[in-house]
């Protein structure tokens, strides 16, 4: 079997999808996106091409090592995340051949069914919206069967913000655990918004009301600051999504910064990769909640994982309103939550999908989306 084709799809709301076909009629399907840079990883898709066609589809590693080492200046968010993509399709393409799934492939299933832990927000991209309108995406979540939920802290956020800013982060927190009770576990995102000064005072003070983690308390980049942050609280610390391959997360896991760790199967290099990172995560007892805000190809692959992982905490959702993160309107069978907040393990071969290409193209787009620009009041740049 060798590599004939690689075809690239842009999507709404901010999504890429790649599709490699073979000489046997077989095809495979992967989601290689930054966003943001839908067009700059579409770039680096095609300029591994020549490495692809031709090559044979389940030398899955080979190839992998090929485009990561093949390459002088190796990493990075744009080609480890044109990587993640190609080998998830050749992923779905090998499974698709020896008819299985990816996870039998990767040890077997751990599980039957993979909790997931929903957002509350009204829009896949959400800025601020008041704490009413997030008590009743709560509730609504709720109603779906979550167990687990998470938001995100609502920016500008300055280093060193005052108390009032403090106050509104914590009552918001507060507002989320009053509604939904002690039996759902609740998630905050710092989304590295933080200085590590701040999210020291910030973590004090939601200590009382029990998150299931902080996620990003402050940038990655930093891991000795992450680690300062870990050890002033007893909330359990997370990240992972802006890290890429085992070599990135090495430092983060080695100096016990987090307690979950969060690969992203469409950024961190695919799914073995991810597979690799987990075990490193096992040696330390930390937990694994892949991240992924993105769209049905990142969320099958992810299901692959999270059923063959021992150490697997949740799976993030970004349940959107139109369910097309769950595949409506792109998959042919869409993904279901059921009424106890869980996805059945997919029993299917490859990715255990089947991509209805014309009503997928209905979805189309140019591919542009912009990160939102954020400012402080005196006109400097602030983290989004």
């Amino acid at each position: 079997m060798k590599i004939t084709d690689l075809e690239l799809f842009y999507l709404q709301p901010r999504w890429l999808f790649l599709k490699i076909s073979t000489d046997e009629g077989i095809c495979g399907w992967g989601e290689p996106i930054v966003e943001g840079r839908a067009h700059t990883v579409a770039a680096a898709v095609e300029e591994y091409r020549p490495v692809l066609i031709g090559a044979d589809p389940c030398k899955i590693e080979h190839l992998v090592q090929l485009m990561y080492r093949g390459t002088y200046y190796r990493g990075g968010p744009v080609f480890m995340s044109a990587i993640s993509g190609i080998e998830q399709a050749l992923w779905d393409i090998k499974g698709k051949y020896y008819h299985m799934p990816i996870y039998e492939m990767l040890g077997g299933a751990c599980r039957d069914r993979v909790r997931m832990y929903g957002h509350l927000k009204p829009a896949a991209i959400a800025g601020d919206f008041p704490v009413e309108e997030m008590l009743k995406i709560a509730d609504q979540r709720l109603a779906e069967g979550f167990t687990a939920v998470k938001y995100s802290v609502i920016p500008p956020i300055r280093p060193l913000d005052n108390l009032e800013m403090l106050h509104a982060i914590v009552d918001r927190f507060a507002a989320v655990r009053q509604r939904v009770g002690s039996k759902v576990d609740i998630a905050v995102d710092f989304h590295g918004r933080v200085s590590s000064s701040m999210s020291i005072r910030v973590l004090k003070e939601l200590e009382p009301y029990y998150p299931l983690f902080v996620e990003e308390p402050v940038l990655p980049e930093n891991t000795e600051e992450m680690v300062r942050v870990a050890r002033s609280t007893s909330i359990p610390i997370a990240a992972g999504e802006r890290l890429f391959g085992r070599f990135g997360f090495r430092r983060l896991i080695e100096q016990q910064a987090v307690s979950v760790v969060q690969p992203d199967l469409c950024h961190c290099g695919g799914i073995f990769e991810a597979r690799k990172i987990a075990a490193m995560a096992e040696t330390y007892y930390m937990q694994v909640a892949p991240h992924n805000p993105l769209g049905p190809i990142s969320l099958a692959a992810c299901l692959q994982l999270d059923a063959c992982i021992p150490n697997l905490l949740a799976q993030e959702h970004p349940a959107m309103p139109n369910r097309q993160d769950l595949g409506v309107g792109i998959l042919k069978k869409p993904f279901v939550i059921e009424s106890d907040g869980c996805i059945r393990v997919p029993t299917g071969d490859g990715l255990g999908i089947e991509v209805d290409e014309q009503a997928m193209a209905k979805l189309v787009s140019d591919g542009h989306w912009d990160t939102p620009h954020l400012f402080f009041e005196d006109g400097s740049v602030a983290d989004w």
